[in-house]
């Protein structure tokens, strides 16, 4: 079975991933610890996602530094949590996050010979520019072109497309342990329900017509 490298966040969109990458995968799990607002609940969620999936090869690593960089309310606690839904890019975003997260991410896979890396990014619940589809594929040829020459690395992106009550579905298709996860931005113990990732989250489970198994 092909390795795969899955990047876990503890969030829904990531163990939605994990469970499509499961299927035909040997999964190794990597978790970035950047100083956000909720770093020790989502370190709670990976740890207890990865019991679940039973994963042997771990690698939690701390990029504190994008907290130094600062740009946004998830690692700058000055920066109140937004509480609207607009269009325009939130201030949630973390700048060139995901670039940062994938590095690591190649670096990883290539040095273990994964063959795939997994990421749970979607273009339809936020604008968030390094989520979209055309980021990606830019990406995929930085990793063909600054590789190995025997190194291939496949970039996924299984939910790219996918709104969020798409996602909670193929979740509970593929019996994902959704009860683990952690989506709230500013809060560890009760999530928040005004933060635009609890609202997303709020609607998407009730569009799907199942309860919310996180409080």
């Amino acid at each position: 079975m092909a390795r795969a490298v899955v990047l876990v966040s503890g969030g829904l969109d990531s163990c939605v991933a994990a469970a499509i990458a499961a299927v035909n995968h040997d999964l190794c799990f990597l978790h970035l610890n950047y100083r956000q607002r909720t770093e020790k609940r989502e370190l709670q969620a990976f740890n207890a996602i990865a019991d679940h999936y039973r994963i042997d090869q771990l690698l939690v690593v701390d990029v504190g530094y994008m907290q130094e960089i600062g740009g946004s309310s998830l690692v700058d606690p000055h920066m109140p949590i937004p509480q609207d839904h607009s269009d325009e890019i939130p201030d949630t975003y973390v700048p060139f996050r995901n670039a940062n997260i994938l590095g690591i991410g190649v670096a990883w896979a290539e040095s273990i010979g994964a063959s795939d890396l997994f990421i749970g990014a979607h273009q339809t619940a936020a604008p968030y520019p390094d989520c979209r589809a055309q980021f990606f594929a830019a990406y995929q040829h930085a990793i063909d072109t600054g590789t190995r020459p025997q190194t291939q690395i496949h970039l996924r992106t299984p939910l790219i497309d996918l709104d969020k009550t798409a996602i909670v579905r193929r979740g509970l298709e593929l019996d994902a342990p959704l009860h683990l996860t952690w989506s709230c931005y500013q809060n560890e113990i009760n999530a928040c329900g005004r933060c635009h990732s609890c609202v997303l989250r709020r609607q998407a489970f009730g569009l799907a017509g199942v309860a919310d198994p996180v409080l």
